[in-house]
């Protein structure tokens, strides 16, 4: 009777702990929610899975063939998407998803494809860290590759 018990009161307790813990769909919504304000251009829907002091950059070799880090500014990202003209259209396709999660640490990698007014202009990967903070999870850090060779 008492192995029963345990068993019961066990089975309880991991169904407990499974229900809070961040899972890769989890994941892929933040990363969701972002793209989806990206491309209809709300800014307070990308504000949201948006950590304050996120970190971006991005990586490309320039046209000398030099490898640059470029450190961008998430405020003016963030204004250039809510100030884009109404008559382009940005499209990044993500092409998959690959999650790592560790406590309150996630990454996502993902391939993309960016269009821009129905053209495809460069392909790469993003690499998204998320982090658990006192207002849920949140983007800490991106940085994408940005290439146009090799582009399908």
């Amino acid at each position: 009777m008492k192995f029963f018990v345990f068993l019961l009161l066990f089975t309880v307790s991991i169904n407990s702990f499974s229900q809070n813990a961040f899972s890769e769909e989890d994941a892929k919504n933040i990363i969701n929610t972002f793209f989806e304000g990206f491309h209809s251009g709300d800014t307070l829907v990308m504000k949201s899975v948006m950590a304050k002091g996120m970190v971006m950059q991005t990586a490309y070799t320039d046209k000398k063939g030099t490898h640059k880090i470029n450190n961008d500014d998430p405020d003016g990202f963030v204004n250039n998407i809510a100030n884009r003209p109404a008559d382009q259209k940005w499209e990044e396709r993500l092409l998959s998803y690959k999650v790592e999660i560790d406590g309150n640490l996630a990454h996502i990698w993902i391939p993309y494809e960016f269009w821009f007014n129905g053209s495809l202009m460069h392909c790469g990967a993003n690499s998204f860290t998320l982090a658990k903070l006192d207002d849920g999870w949140k983007i800490i850090h991106i940085i994408d590759s940005r290439r146009k060779d090799g582009c399908n």
